[in-house]
């Protein structure tokens, strides 16, 4: 083996080794505790059987299994209309509408249960005006996951809409075809893949969400409260692991769906698609830019509901302004978290990126080795399919075993980092790769007949080449870093607690004004964080446009 081939072997072993690490032993861990008992000694479905058993614990999951549906049908329509209402429309302020679609991304899931409680809890503002649904329960739940999925389901129906091919819509037009018979014959045909990812991603991320159940969940138990409550309450480590088994199975079915869709829908587009031509029509656009600003003017609503909570002394019995719901106390984690929360994300944002951009480097560009690629790649969409509470739970089975080398990770920010990069490992891997693929194979060819070493040809050219891909990596890692709790909730510590795990201490105490205003803190620094990008990617264009 040359020496450039042993270095680059070496380097692909490297990364695989830490796929292992951060990943598959943890599993292993996972899985093993859920079919032994509490002395370590396997007892096969035993834990299976009496989870089912047990009305109260088998309630949780159908619970789950109810909300999520509702979310889906519900967010999948509202976030295939909306990406129709800007793509297939000529209503005006498109950029406005898709910006603002993405402002539930930037906040916790937790800080939409908060919102909601402030706008429809017994003392909302909506509520006082003798509107009462009674949000503490499923249809808080239910709502709060809507808003939770619905930037999901938007992005998504929104690429496929914005992509697709006009000459079928052209021959509909010229043989007299009538809007809704488009609609169904050539649109919903069209974009049957992305329905179909759509519906599995928000059921998923519904079944396993952890943050707005535990504030506006009441007494309707799913299967994340209920996981919290086996591993922290209850101490029952084994059936947690049941559980959290339980909510692999449609994030695993997600990733099936996921990868045969995508495989069905290669080369949907050809070169000879045209971008389709919207024409007018006036009683259409009225109906969408006043859907599109419903929307808008909700989420808008519940900001501003934060920001009254946030900014009075007393709500509702004393509305004077006020900042000193910025002092934060000291027993739910302080103004600590928020930095805390800060510095987690900038380390994970770094670090993360580092990772995925040398990972995914080695998975593509390296000579040989394919065995080895192979698994690389294998690897690095698997985290689609695991919840954060999973990775929680496992990182706690393995990386808590005191015979374990890495044990020392446990208890640190480190172990915070690992959870995070891995929880949202895959969507920057598919950029980074994306990114890779469109550099020109000559590049390595002409570094290796000049003997140039490649590591030079990977700060010189890869990196700067990738620059802009690299930069939407390291703000998605800092945003969904800042507003985790799923991934997180098992493993920080009282030394090192963050904001959106402070948000849910400040709501368990009752200091609802403290709670809101930490959410404004965390939505104030993600759009920051994300104008900057915006920015320099601007910048960035500009530049090459000149060059």
């Amino acid at each position: 083996m040359r020496g450039k081939s042993k270095g680059q072997f070496l380097l692909l072993c490297l990364m695989l080794a830490a796929f292992v690490i951060i990943m598959v032993l943890p599993l292993f861990a996972l899985f093993a505790r859920a079919f032994q008992d509490n002395t370590g000694q396997f007892v096969g479905m035993a834990n299976y059987r009496a989870y089912f058993a047990n009305p109260a614990l088998s309630r949780a999951l159908w619970n789950t299994i109810n909300v999520s549906l509702v979310t889906t049908v519900f967010s999948v329509t509202l976030g295939f209309l909306y990406a129709y209402a800007l793509t297939r429309t000529n209503i005006r302020f498109k950029r406005f509408f898709r910006y603002m679609a993405l402002i539930p991304i930037f906040i916790p899931t937790i800080v939409h249960a908060v919102g909601l409680i402030s706008l429809f809890g017994r003392q909302g503002l909506i509520t006082q005006m003798g509107f009462d649904i009674e949000i503490f329960g499923f249809i808080g739940i239910t709502l709060s996951h809507i808003i939770f999925t619905f930037p999901q389901a938007f992005l998504m129906f929104f690429v496929t809409l914005e992509y697709a091919d006009g000459r079928l819509y052209e021959a509909a037009e010229s043989m007299g075809v009538k809007p809704l018979t488009k609609l169904f014959k050539i649109t919903l045909p069209e974009i049957k893949f992305t329905l179909i990812n759509a519906a599995f991603v928000c059921f998923t991320l519904a079944f396993t969400d952890f943050g707005a159940p535990v504030v506006i969940g009441g007494g309707y138990n799913v299967l994340a409260t209920d996981l919290f409550v086996q591993i922290t309450g209850l101490f029952n480590f084994n059936m947690g692991a049941v559980v959290g088994t339980l909510l692999l199975i449609p994030a695993i079915l997600a990733f099936i769906v996921n990868r045969v869709t995508n495989i069905a829908n290669m080369g949907a587009m050809s070169a000879k698609s045209t971008k389709l031509k919207v024409k007018k029509s006036l009683a259409r656009d009225i109906f969408f830019f006043a859907f599109c600003s419903l929307i808008v003017l909700f989420f808008l609503t519940l900001i501003g509901a934060l920001a009254v909570r946030a900014f009075t002394t007393f709500f509702p019995f004393n509305m004077t302004p006020t900042l000193g719901n910025f002092q934060f106390s000291p027993v739910t984690g302080g103004v600590g978290s928020f930095f805390n929360s800060v510095r987690m994300s900038l380390i994970t944002a770094t670090v993360g990126t580092a990772f995925v951009f040398v990972y995914a480097y080695v998975a593509e560009k390296t000579d040989g080795f394919e065995f080895l690629r192979k698994i690389a790649k294998l690897f690095s969409v698997l985290p689609l399919a695991l919840p954060g509470m999973v990775i929680g739970v496992s990182y706690i089975f393995f990386f808590n075993n005191p015979n374990n080398p890495f044990n020392f990770a446990f208890g640190t920010v480190g172990i915070l980092v690992m959870a995070n990069i891995l929880s949202f490992f895959s969507v920057p891997y598919l950029t980074i790769m994306g990114a890779l693929k469109k550099l020109d194979r000559e590049f390595e060819s002409v570094s290796d007949s000049m003997s140039a070493p490649r590591w030079k040809l990977f700060t010189m050219v890869t990196v700067p080449l990738s620059l802009p891909a690299i930069l939407e990596t390291f703000m998605y890692y800092f945003v969904s870093s800042m507003v985790t709790i799923s991934a997180i909730v098992f493993l920080y510590t009282p030394r090192f607690r963050v904001a959106s795990i402070a948000i849910s201490h400040m709501h368990a105490e009752g200091v609802f004004a403290q709670a809101a205003a930490m959410s404004l803190l965390i939505l104030l620094v993600n759009v920051v964080v994300r104008l900057i990008y915006e920015i320099t990617i601007h910048l960035i264009k500009k530049r090459r446009k000149q060059a």
